[in-house]
C-alpha cells in the first residue's frame, strides 16, 4: 500500500512534467508513447516486483492474438485469454496472499489491463470486422480502423498515468491524447466565434487537479479516522445481533458501508488527477462556458450520495468498469444482458463467493428496481411535496439495498455472508422476489434496439 501511494504521488509529479516538456507541441508522438510506456513499466516493477511479469506475459500474448487471430474471431480469443489468465491468477493469488485477505497486490493493474485489451480487441473488430450499420453510434466513434503498432500498443496498455490504478480508457481517445489531439476535438464542438472568441481556448488541467487531490485528501483523512473504526465484520458479531433490534442493524450497516468507501475515493480520485495531471480526461464544454475534465473519473461522489434508484448508483460507481461491461458485454449478449454483465463483473473482480452473492442479489434488486420504477414511478411525478416523499423514500430504500447488496462483497467468504442474510431474515431478497412476481415487467430497451438493428440489417442484405 505504501509502494502503491508513493507511485501515484510520484505519478502526479511525472505527469505535470510530462504534459509541460513533453508536450505534443515539444516531442514527437514516438517519444510520449515511450516515455509513458518505460515510466509505466518501472513503477509496475517497483510495486509488485516479480509479480509484475504477469502482467507483461498477459499483455505480449494477447499482442500475438491481436496480430495472428482472424478479425471475426479477435475479440473472442482475445477475451477467453485475457479472463481466463486473470482468473487463473485470481485464484493463485488466493494461496499467495491467504484466503479473505484483501491486498494491493499485482491483480489490481491486472484488472485494468483484462479490461484495456478486451476493449482494443472489441473496437479493433468493430471497426475492421463488422459494417457501419450494424453499429451503435457510440461503436461507430470508438470502432479502431487498423491494428496498432507494438509501441502504441504497450503504451496503451502500460502507461505510467493507469498502469497501477486505471481508469480503463478507449483506444482512440488515448491515441488522439498522445497525439496532441485530445482537447482541439471536443473543443471544435462548440461554436467558440458565437462565444466571442477571434481562435480555440486552451484549457488548464490545474484546476481540476487541485480539486481531485482535495477531495483525495480529504478522503484519505476519513479513511484513516473512519474505516478502522467501523469494520464490516462487527455486524456479524454474536453479541452484537443478540443486544441490537432489526432497525438498529439497519442503521449500522449503513454506517459501515460509508465508512467502507474512502479508500475507494481516495485511489479512484488521485487516479483521475494524475490523468489530468498530464492533459488527458477533457470531456468538453458546458452550456455556461465551463471545462470539464471528467472523461476518466471513476465516481461521482454527490450523485452516489443522493442517488434515489440502485440505477443511478450503479452508474455513478466505477463509472469507467461500468461503460467497459456495457461495451464488451451488454451491448453484445445475445440473451440476458443484464445477467451475463453482473455475472462477468463478478468474475472479473475475482472468485470469492461473496462477490457472487453479491452480483447475483445485484441483478435480482436491479430486476425489482426495474419493475417498481416502471409501473410506479409516474403516479408520484407531481405534486412537488408527493416528488419530494418519493425522492426521500427512494433514496433511503436505495442506500439500505446498496448496503446489502455490497456487505458479501467485503465479507468474501460464505460462512459470514449467510449469517449476515439470515440476521437481516434476506428481507432484501424476499421483498425483490415479490415485486417481480406481482409487478408486469416491461420488455427491455436493450432486446428492442437489438431487434430493430438486426431488422435493419436483414433489409440491407435483401437488397
Amino acid at each position: 500500500q505504501i509502494n502503491f501511494v508513493a507511485c501515484q504521488l510520484f505519478a502526479l509529479l511525472a505527469a505535470f512534467w510530462f504534459r509541460i516538456y513533453l508536450s505534443p507541441s515539444h516531442a514527437s508522438s514516438a517519444v510520449r508513447h515511450a516515455f509513458a510506456t518505460l515510466f509505466g513499466i518501472y513503477f509496475a516493477v517497483f510495486c509488485f516486483g516479480w509479480y509484475s511479469i504477469h502482467l507483461f506475459v498477459l499483455v505480449m500474448m494477447n499482442y500475438g492474438i491481436m496480430n495472428m487471430a482472424s478479425i471475426p474471431n479477435i475479440h473472442r480469443y482475445s477475451f477467453v485469454v485475457a479472463m481466463g489468465y486473470l482468473t487463473l491468477c485470481h485464484i493463485s493469488r488466493i494461496y499467495i496472499f491467504h484466503y479473505g485477505i484483501l491486498t494491493t497486490d499485482f491483480s489490481g493493474p491486472l484488472m485494468i489491463i483484462t479490461q484495456k485489451i478486451t476493449t482494443l480487441a472489441c473496437q479493433l473488430h468493430d471497426g475492421i470486422g463488422r459494417q457501419a450499420e450494424e453499429l451503435t453510434a457510440e461503436q461507430n466513434r470508438l470502432a479502431v480502423k487498423s491494428r496498432p503498432s507494438l509501441l502504441e500498443y504497450l503504451s496503451y496498455l502500460l502507461n505510467f498515468m493507469s498502469i497501477i490504478a486505471g481508469p480503463c480508457s478507449n483506444y482512440k481517445d488515448y491515441i488522439a491524447f498522445i497525439e496532441g489531439r485530445h482537447v482541439h476535438m471536443k473543443l471544435l464542438e462548440v461554436n467558440w466565434k458565437q462565444k466571442g472568441y477571434d481562435r480555440l481556448p486552451d484549457p488548464s488541467p490545474t484546476g481540476a487537479v487541485m480539486y481531485k487531490l482535495c477531495i483525495t485528501l480529504v478522503s484519505l483523512i476519513l479513511f484513516l479516522t473512519l474505516t478502522k473504526n467501523f469494520p464490516m465484520a462487527y455486524i456479524i458479531d454474536n453479541e452484537f445481533l443478540d443486544k441490537t433490534p432489526f432497525l438498529s442493524r439497519l442503521g449500522y450497516l449503513y454506517v459501515v458501508t460509508q465508512a467502507a468507501k474512502p479508500k475507494y475515493y481516495f485511489a479512484w480520485t488521485l487516479a483521475d488527477a494524475v490523468n489530468n495531471a498530464a492533459g488527458y480526461g477533457f470531456s468538453g464544454v458546458d452550456e455556461r462556458g465551463t471545462f470539464h475534465w471528467d472523461l476518466l473519473s471513476n465516481l461521482n461522489i454527490w450523485n452516489i450520495e443522493t442517488a434515489t434508484s440502485f440505477k443511478i448508483y450503479i452508474e455513478n460507481w466505477n463509472i469507467q468498469t461500468a461503460a467497459w461491461l456495457k461495451r464488451v458485454c451488454y451491448d453484445r449478449a445475445p440473451w440476458y444482458p443484464t445477467a451475463l454483465t453482473f455475472i462477468l463483473s463478478a468474475l472479473w473482480h475475482g472468485i470469492y463467493p461473496g462477490y457472487y452473492f453479491t452480483f447475483l442479489t445485484g441483478i435480482l434488486i436491479t430486476l425489482a428496481a426495474r419493475a417498481i420504477r416502471n409501473n410506479c414511478r409516474h403516479y408520484f411525478l407531481s405534486p412537488v411535496p408527493l416528488k419530494i416523499a418519493y425522492d426521500v423514500v427512494t433514496w433511503a430504500v436505495t442506500q439500505l439495498a446498496v448496503c446489502y447488496t455490497v456487505a458479501p462483497f467485503v465479507m468474501l467468504a460464505v460462512e459470514p455472508t449467510i449469517k449476515f442474510y439470515k440476521s437481516v431474515y434476506f428481507h432484501m431478497h424476499i421483498l425483490s422476489i415479490l415485486v417481480l412476481l406481482l409487478l408486469p415487467t416491461r420488455p427491455q430497451t436493450h432486446s428492442v434496439r437489438r431487434a430493430q438493428n438486426q431488422a435493419m440489417l436483414n433489409s440491407i442484405k435483401s437488397k
